[in-house]
């Protein structure tokens, strides 16, 4: 049988375990396999500049602790590739890199986007395995993600710090913690470190509920609170413009493909103005969602009377020495990538399962994100604790 070279890249933002994946990967395809490693620099655009080394096993050991990622990494998208000042489709030139190296398989390293971007070369005939990292927990048809373990430690490490100050001066403390659009980094951090507020974007808030739940914590003697909220939460009334403008812009793009099919120049052309009207929607409330920390953290001051505080954490949770839970993820799908290339199969994602890594096809989630379920264990649990999530409920 031939030998096998496989190229590797890892896509989108830096996450804890990329390069315990990287080593997982690598290791056992060099000792388990015999294949050889090509690792691309700074993601897909690193594979259409043909920026790339091989991966040895002087280049893999001595990585698993550390965190970011040797190969570095970009967002850059095949087919929205900035060249000159201009957005270019290079997915061509990266399918033509890709068979410029004899590579057997591509190996790609992110979350849902990486997932779709990998998918756009694996339609033009490239035999792709992408592996989930995100500390969002987003990624459709698998468990956990690598990365999420080492930042909910991080977040729930910040909510433990900030309980101290809290209570010291009597204040409500804001945290906001990353997640982009998924709520599952604020929820557990929220509960593994006893915050009394919870507020995630798969459940639109109502300030005044906030602000009562803290106002009866103040009337039981209780004069200091923590509330966790996601980056993604929204208030109620931003949640129902947001689906609204969403709704809008959907029923325009299919007028718009309709009237196209049909040759309806004049109502395809006003399917366009309503499409991008909605679009511009969507940003104005986008942006206004983006600031709903430090106004909640405003308003619960007005309506509370309580001297209030906002901590964002930022990139923190992205950052440093992966947890021993994301090492052995990291590593156990890791080393299931090489076997999955040896065995053939190609356009997956290797996603964990209970105790198994198992091959998902990446139709099957891409274009798609894991939010959490209104009926999660979680949820319930702290609403069991009577915490505060935001709603009447």
């Amino acid at each position: 049988m031939a030998r096998k070279t496989i190229g590797i890249l890892t896509a989108g933002g830096d996450s804890p375990g990329l390069n315990a994946a990287i080593r997982g990967i690598g290791k056992a395809a060099l000792n388990q396999h015999n294949m050889r490693i090509i690792g691309f620099r700074d993601g897909f655009r690193g594979l259409m500049e043909n920026r790339l080394f091989r991966l040895g096993a002087s280049e893999l050991s001595g990585i698993l602790t550390v965190g970011g990622t040797i190969l570095g990494t970009s967002r850059d998208k095949p087919h929205k590739m900035p060249i000159g000042g201009k957005s270019m489709d290079m997915t061509d030139v990266m399918v033509e890199n890709y068979y410029k190296h004899h590579l057997d398989a591509l190996v790609c390293l992110g979350g849902g986007g990486t997932a779709k971007n990998a998918y756009r070369l694996a339609q033009k005939g490239v035999n792709v395995v992408c592996l989930p990292k995100t500390i969002d927990n987003d990624v459709s048809g698998t468990d956990v993600t690598f990365g999420f373990d080492t930042a909910l430690n991080i977040a729930t490490d910040a909510l433990d710090r900030l309980h101290s100050t809290a209570h010291s001066h009597h204040r409500i403390i804001v945290c906001e913690i990353m997640g982009h659009n998924t709520g599952w980094l604020a929820l557990g951090a929220g509960l593994a470190g006893g915050a009394d507020v919870i507020l995630i974007p798969e459940i639109p808030f109502n300030i005044d509920v906030v602000a009562e739940s803290i106002l009866r914590r103040s009337r039981g003697g209780k004069r200091f609170s923590i509330v966790a909220v996601s980056e993604g939460a929204m208030t109620e009334d931003i949640g129902k413009a947001l689906i609204e403008a969403k709704e809008r812009e959907a029923t325009a793009k299919a007028d718009r493909d309709k009237y196209k099919e049909e040759g309806n120049k004049e109502k395809k052309k006003d399917a366009k103005k309503r499409r991008n009207k909605a679009k511009a929607d969507i940003e104005r409330i986008e942006a206004e969602r983006s600031r709903s920390t430090v106004m909640l953290t405003e308003e619960l001051e007005k309506r509370t009377g309580l001297e209030s505080r906002v901590t964002i954490l930022g990139h923190v949770q992205r950052g440093g020495v992966p947890s021993p839970a994301d090492r052995v993820l990291a590593t156990r799908l890791g080393t299931a990538a090489a076997q999955f290339i040896m065995d053939g199969q190609y356009g997956i994602m290797v996603g964990s399962q209970g105790e198994s890594a198992v091959a998902v096809p990446l139709e099957e989630i891409v274009g798609k994100r894991k939010n959490v379920p209104l009926d999660h264990p979680w949820l319930q649990t702290a609403r069991d604790l009577d915490i505060c999530l935001g709603d009447s409920n």
